[in-house]
């Protein structure tokens, strides 16, 4: 590691997070249900069958000072009076940011879980506009809810959050990990993995498992009590150093992945441990014990920090300099490991675009994609019910007024693939899939895995007899899933990539 560059990369992050704020006074086009006094926009939508639509005022914004500029929290005071609880936690209270690219798509940005009553709070969410991004709107009101909302609209600003990072810095690998082909594997369930699972996994002819360290997912205010969750954590360690004993005999590398750090999530997804110095320390702790307990076992072949990190504002640790902050620690124990970072917003491709490296060697960077989410998640409700897909999006084809098919899917991954020519990273696609019924979903995931061939990246698929949802040995419609007794078209691809694995 170079300290001074170090020191410079957090600079620029402090600087980016503490910046000034630009204030927008945008011409308002109050709406239908909307009023303007004195600079508060008043929403209010009686009960009835108007309260399902979009009641919103909206303006629209130049996006030039933004564009390819890195990330922006969006910000704005607010209150509400009565407003009725949505069907979906992204409606009810509205504060969002819409843009088009030069495609013809339509991406939103915008804030959740906001309904029922409370004074006057800021409520901010984050946003990237990428060079493609054509035109932008802001829209303030109400969708799916009756009730009333204020908004102030001489508070409305946009803050740089992250900023495009400035950094050459090329990783080296050591030999070991440079000369190592492509791995080819498959994420773990949640339960306990079996020596059964590991041979039907050698049998298919995979080599990685991402093995998750995981309960609790999708639920808030866990993981508080630091004493409960090392009892817990310990047992899935001895678990897991079981299992590795095991691993040589299947031809198995592990990669270990924190997917529940201590302190949890909020309501808003964050990652409490950003907030919260108690959480952090133990998150760092927790790598120190971790680094130390596997430190030079073969079968390990990573480290992978934190899970899908969420930091959608401003915050005490932000998303990357916790993850540097468990590197030290991990590196000051064990050299040799390679250590995996994930990208903030659910780690996702276009993340990558503000995604500074770490100044350290022998790091890996991951990836996961589930782009278009509409195609991969459609039908999926948020308890995992499935909600009435009676009309299922197919690929390739037309998603959220975009044309999806392989080039689209390399379009999306082109920030991964910027990283890595730029820095020279080896990339990890941690996660990747499409519902079971998904039309199309065998060839989707087939022109995924052939990009990730193509530019020589290691990955895993999500995941191996986890839910049905997402396990190539499920069949039938989204109502009735059905456990196959044959090999599923989506199995198949799977296994065609994994023969790549051949005698390594």
């Amino acid at each position: 590691m170079k300290l001074s560059r170090i020191c410079m990369m957090l600079f620029l992050v402090a600087a980016c997070t503490a910046g000034a704020a630009e204030t927008l006074r945008p011409a308002w086009s109050p709406g239908r249900y909307g009023t303007i006094r004195d600079g508060i926009l008043r929403i209010a939508v009686p009960p009835g069958p108007d309260q399902s639509a979009m009641n919103c005022s909206e303006a629209e914004i130049d996006l030039a000072p933004y564009r390819g500029k890195g990330v922006f929290t969006f910000s704005i005071r607010l209150r509400a009076d009565g407003v009725s609880k949505p069907r979906r936690n992204w409606n009810g209270v509205k504060f969002m940011f819409r843009f088009r690219d030069k495609s013809g798509g339509e991406f939103y940005r915008n804030v959740s879980g906001l309904a029922g009553t409370f004074d006057w709070r800021e409520s901010h969410f984050i946003a990237s506009v990428p060079e493609t991004a054509a035109e932008g709107a802001l829209m303030l009101g109400l969708q799916d809810s009756s009730g009333t909302v204020e908004f102030d609209l001489n508070t409305l600003k946009i803050k740089p959050l992250f900023p495009k990072p400035e950094s050459n810095y090329r990783i080296d690998y050591p030999e070991r990990i440079a000369k190592t082909p492509p791995l080819r594997g498959v994420m773990s369930p949640t339960r306990s993995i079996t020596e059964d699972d590991l041979a039907v996994l050698q049998k298919w002819g995979a080599n990685l498992v991402r093995y998750q360290i995981c309960r609790n997912w999708g639920k808030s205010g866990t993981e508080q009590d630091l004493a409960e969750y090392d009892s817990w954590l310990n047992g899935k360690l001895d678990h897991l150093e079981r299992l590795l004993t095991l691993a040589p005999k299947y031809g198995l590398r592990f990669v270990i992945d924190l997917h529940t750090p201590p302190g949890g999530r909020d309501a808003g997804k964050n990652l409490v441990m950003f907030s919260d110095k108690k959480y952090a320390d133990h998150f760092v702790e927790v790598w120190r014990r971790i680094a130390g307990r596997f430190k030079g076992n073969p079968s390990v072949w990573a480290y992978d920090l934190v899970n899908e990190p969420v930091q959608n504002g401003p915050a005490r640790y932000d998303y990357w300099n916790i993850q540097r902050m468990a590197a030290e620690a991990v590196r000051r124990i064990d050299p040799d490991t390679p250590i995996m970072i994930e990208s903030n917003e659910w780690d996702s491709p276009s993340a990558f675009a503000y995604l500074p490296p770490l100044e350290m060697d022998n790091v890996i960077y991951q990836v996961h994609m589930y782009a278009p989410s509409s195609y991969t998640h459609q039908g999926i409700g948020n308890k995992w019910g499935v909600q009435g897909a009676t009309r299922l999006i197919a690929y390739p084809g037309t998603v959220d007024g975009r044309v999806y098919d392989r080039e689209q899917l390399k379009n999306d991954l082109k920030p991964v693939r910027d990283f890595q020519t730029k820095y020279g990273a080896r990339i990890f696609v941690g996660e990747f899939s499409a519902v079971y019924y998904a039309p199309g979903a065998a060839r989707y995931i087939d022109d995924l895995i052939s990009i990730f061939e193509e530019y020589g990246w290691d990955w895993s698929y999500h995941a191996f007899r986890e839910s049905h949802f997402w396990s190539v040995e499920y069949t039938g419609s989204a109502a009735k899933p059905v456990r196959a007794g044959f090999d599923t078209d989506r199995k198949k691809v799977l296994l065609k990539y994994f023969r790549l694995n051949g005698g390594e």
